[in-house]
This record gives C-alpha cells, structure tokens and sequence, in this order.
C-alpha cells in the first residue's frame, strides 16, 4: 500500500517521539558508548524530511584518494566518458584495498546558526532543531556531555556501490562528542548492504542496519565504517548525519 502525500511542513514541524526513555538511552550510551533510539522522530515528520531530500538535485558525490578530497555534481558525472567512469570506480576499489576510502553523495548544511535561517530548506531547518531546545537538551543528556553545543549536519545518500571504510572520526580541533546518523529508509533489507558496523577487537564487528526514525549514536574514538550497498537495493541507503560538537 502507498504512503499518502504529505502536505509541507511548517517550521516548527520537528518534534521528539514522546515514547523516548531518556534514562535508559542514558545508561546504555554510559556502558557501551553508543545507543540506538528507536522512534526519535515521528513518522510524519521523518517521511516529510525523506521525501524533501529524494527530490532535490543538489546532491554532490564525495570520494577521496589519499587525503585530497574530490566533489562531483550529478551533472558532471551524467557527462562523464563510459570509460573515464569505469576508470574511476576502479581507481576507487582499489584505494579501498589498503586505506581509507569512501564514496557517496552528500547534501551538507553550515556549522554556523546564522546561516540555518528560519526560512531556510527543512535539512537546515532539521540541522537548528537539533542544535537547540528539547534536541539538544536530550542529546546532551543521553551523551552525558553538557558541553555539546550543536549537531553539525549532512544528508547522505549511499547508492549500490557506495561505501565508507574503517575510521573513528577523532579530527583535533573539531570538538566532535559523539557522532550521530538518522536514518531515513522506511524499508531496508540487511542484506542489501549500508550497514553500520562498529569495530570490535579480535576481528568482531556490531552491525545495525538502518532502520527508519531511529537515531544511533555513538562516541567518537570509535571504529566504524558503512558496507557497501548491494546493487539488490531497490534505492539510496538514505541519512542525516553529523556530529555533537561543542564550540
């Protein structure tokens, strides 16, 4: 059965799920240095904000090879030569092999709160909300880090091919706490890929698998990575994700 439209939300449409058990999310992110909330949005809210991001076409690839940094519009890679972008998926799986390496498409906001106006897009409008109010209030306390000041944001979209290998997000002078990924996949089959794996020792990984409206968070210093999206996904592995920063 098809989701009925929904009609565009005001600028006040982001609210907290009020099922949320801020203790126990508390004492879970305190053992273990990460928890997963299910619900922190309600669906309306979360279909709206997917909806919103499937539909715009200012999405930008981001891939590296060794520390350079490379962004290509969809337009630059709906003009690429057959072979010059079969050239560049390979040079990418190989870097793969040994190093960090990622690939997928991104939509980012500014850090700066003046720059997320109320008139802004609803990613930015998404980005504020989480910066203030009963947000960050609950993102603070789950965290137990009262210096958080803001949620830094993205939008991710990892389509078949698209992956992030192994890191911890420890950038000296980032201010980073925690990391944090909302996903926006109504439906997602685990085998299709786009898992968020948290590195173990002795070769054993923890892998969770989006699951819509729900908020995993987790401290930075932690190894990580997202695995690669089947070419069996019917779509994008679909996400806001950023950062608890303090100033």
């Amino acid at each position: 059965m098809s989701e009925a439209p929904l009609p565009p939300l005001s600028s006040t449409e982001f609210t907290l799920s009020a099922s949320i058990d801020v203790d126990s999310y508390r004492e879970s992110y305190a053992r273990d240095g990460r928890v997963r909330i299910a619900n922190f949005l309600p669906a309306a809210a979360a279909r709206a904000l997917r909806d919103d991001l499937l539909a715009r076409e200012d999405w930008k690839q981001v891939l590296n090879s060794g520390a350079k940094i490379f962004e290509l519009s969809r337009s630059t890679r709906a003009e690429l030569a057959p072979e010059r972008a079969t050239a560049l998926d390979d040079a990418v799986y190989a870097d793969a092999r040994e190093g960090f390496q990622f690939r997928y498409e991104t939509i980012r906001v500014p850090d700066e709160s003046e720059a997320r106006t109320p008139h802004a897009d609803m990613l930015h409008r998404f980005a504020q909300w989480m910066s203030g109010g009963e947000a960050l209030s609950l993102l603070r306390s789950v965290a137990g880090e009262r210096a958080i000041a803001f949620a830094d944001c993205q939008a991710t979209a990892y389509w078949p091919g698209d992956f992030l290998t192994g890191h911890d997000d420890a950038v000296a002078g980032k201010n980073r706490h925690a990391a944090y990924v909302l996903s926006l996949n109504p439906i997602w089959r685990i085998e299709w890929g786009g898992l968020l794996l948290m590195h173990l020792p002795q070769q054993r990984v923890e892998g969770l698998a989006p699951s819509f409206a729900t908020l995993d968070i987790f401290r930075v210093g932690q190894p990580h990575s997202v695995s690669e999206v089947s070419r069996s996904a019917p779509g994008p592995r679909l996400s806001v994700t950023g950062w608890l920063r303090s100033r």
